[in-house]
């Protein structure tokens, strides 16, 4: 079963709510059970969320490759792939935080 905090959003994974929020402190009476519906929602989002958050952090790796490309400064050709890298990095992990927005939204987290 999966329990919101309807103080803070939290999910709760088990049988019962928690005593109290883990993150907001809230007691065991703020949570709500979601319905069968909300939960496979969650469920299945919550594979699709965490590939958004790897793809954010990969982006993040691959503009600071970029950077040091830049840096290095080769040749002209280089300096344009790189420049290329770094601004296409920036606009994914800008989408992908986008998307992320989008499913909390839509109660797609959790």
């Amino acid at each position: 079963m999966l329990w919101r905090c309807g103080v803070c959003g939290y999910i709760h994974d088990g049988e019962q709510p928690p005593e109290k929020c883990p993150k907001c402190g809230a007691p065991r009476e703020k949570f709500v059970q979601l319905d069968d519906e909300q939960a496979q929602l969650v469920t299945r989002s919550r594979f699709s969320n965490s590939l958004h958050v790897r793809l954010i952090e990969l982006a993040r790796k691959m503009e600071a490759l970029a950077e040091e490309g830049i840096k290095d400064n080769l040749d002209p050709g280089c300096v344009v792939v790189f420049k290329a890298a770094r601004e296409q990095a920036r606009v994914l992990a800008q989408m992908a935080k986008a998307e992320i927005q989008t499913h909390i939204s839509k109660g797609k987290w959790g």
